[in-house]
């Protein structure tokens, strides 16, 4: 019997586990394991939704997207360093868009079946928190596309 491509990924879903990467390896998460209750007192209901509950925001509705200066992007639950404003590029999807991050071991990735297709999601190594998807559809010289939500990020501009 044949087997749709939508049913497929559904099946897979419920079949394959997501792989999680552990704070537990990162230097400093254990401060960073929170309950939710905790999280809801230092975040806002924005950053809550997008770093704890996996959500995305809607495209164009950042500010981050028209961020022109130069500076770091970190991590808005435990502000680590997640990305430089000099990878930063207009990926015209309507989210902050980078071709690299900072540092490759402050990201982890998980598979995302939440789509019909499998998608790469990436959340801050420290405390786990979601920050977006990434595409092999990116500039040279990575040809990926760190497609970020802007809630997930506080901009520091360079002093």
């Amino acid at each position: 019997m044949p087997v749709s491509r939508r049913r497929f990924a559904r099946l897979l879903a419920l079949l394959i586990p997501a792989i999680r990467v552990s704070a537990s390896s990162f230097p400093g998460a254990d401060e960073w394991r929170l309950s939710p209750e905790e999280w809801r007192e230092r975040l806002t209901s924005n950053q809550f939704y997008i770093l704890r509950d996996h959500g995305t925001e809607r495209p164009w509705t950042s500010p981050l997207n028209d961020e022109e200066r130069t500076g770091s992007y970190h991590c808005a639950g435990c502000d680590l360093l997640l990305f430089s404003s000099e990878h930063k590029y207009d990926s015209g999807t309507g989210w902050p868009s980078f071709w690299r991050p900072a540092e490759e071991d402050h990201l982890g990735t998980q598979a995302d079946f939440k789509m019909i297709w499998p998608r790469t999601e990436y959340h801050c190594a420290r405390c786990l928190g979601h920050q977006g998807h990434v595409f092999d559809d990116g500039p040279r010289p990575t040809g990926k596309r760190y497609c970020n939500n802007g809630y997930g990020l506080i901009f520091r501009p360079q002093i």
